[in-house]
């Protein structure tokens, strides 16, 4: 078997990230040309003014709550000290292993096994557990999920999936203003002006379609990333391995979230609702090559 060292897996899931990424301004970039051939330049200025106006918004009230915001959403509830020590113990280690600051601890009760970290950067970053992992996970599978959720902390991935996410609200966002704008038309565009709105419908229509799935291409890069990120904090794939097994193993009922938050749990947490992660086996693939 060819191995994988943990750093170019890091190396290479960054820079694929980074392309798809640029790939969703391409989109925004292309679609705001079309609108300004089908329209009047003033009035593709206007609606990207107001598209961007309301992505900033979006971006500055979730860029600086976003760890409230999640912890909030699922009814996390800060874990005791004494309660959970060994659940602090781990992470504390983890944080000496890493240099990472010591992140807030919280716990969400549900039967299945899951895990998320949230927050700005690594200071400002929670780091939160289900129940069912405490109860079902061994001291060593415990210890590489949340290496990994401290791996998305030290990758900055709650910041670059909050971009992300504002980017492709951008291009939903165009997609309506420009469709909705469609009924208060004046027959005094230029002749041209048709065959670019049709263009720009089908881009309205199929845009939000594509970056979606792109979005959803990121986040698994990420989740490939922070696996990784585990190897090297741990130095050991079996324990991250062994509760990646556990979760395919086990039936339990999944606690229901919000889809904005599925890209931060360790495992997806919505059935059926597109894959906001690798499959397991792919994970536990590349977790035992390295």
């Amino acid at each position: 078997m060819e191995r994988i060292d943990f750093r170019d897996q890091i190396s290479r899931n960054k820079r694929n990230s980074f392309f798809l990424m640029v790939f969703v301004a391409v989109v925004i970039v292309l679609f705001g040309y079309v609108i300004s051939l089908a329209f009047d330049p003033t009035y593709t200025t206007f609606i990207l003014t107001i598209a961007i106006l309301f992505s900033l918004l979006y971006t500055w009230i979730n860029y600086y709550n976003s760890a409230k915001i999640a912890v909030s959403a699922v009814g996390a509830k800060v874990a005791d000290r004494i309660e959970f020590s060994d659940y602090y113990r781990l992470v504390e280690s983890l944080t000496i292993a890493s240099g990472l600051p010591m992140p807030e601890l919280y716990i969400m009760k549900s039967s299945s096994i899951n895990a998320f970290a949230s927050g700005r950067d690594p200071k400002h970053a929670v780091v939160c557990v289900t129940t069912g992992a405490l109860e079902k996970l061994e001291r060593r599978e415990l210890e590489g999920v949340l290496a990994h959720e401290l791996g998305h902390v030290a990758n900055y991935d709650i910041r670059f999936i909050t971009l992300v996410t504002v980017m492709v609200g951008m291009v939903a966002i165009i997609s309506q203003i420009f469709l909705r704008s469609l009924w208060f038309r004046n027959g005094n565009d230029n002749k041209n002006s048709g065959i670019f709105i049709l263009i720009g419908i089908l881009f309205a229509i199929l845009a939000p379609i594509v970056v979606s799935l792109v979005q959803l291409s990121i986040s698994r890069k990420r989740e490939y990333s922070a696996d990784a990120t585990a190897v090297k904090f741990t130095r050991n794939p079996n324990g991250l391995i062994g509760a990646l097994k556990r979760i395919e193993e086990e039936n339990a009922p999944e606690k229901k979230v919000s889809k904005a938050l599925a890209p931060l749990f360790f495992s997806n947490p919505l059935k059926g609702w597109g894959s906001t992660h690798p499959t397991i086996e792919k994970r536990i693939d590349a977790l035992k090559k390295m």
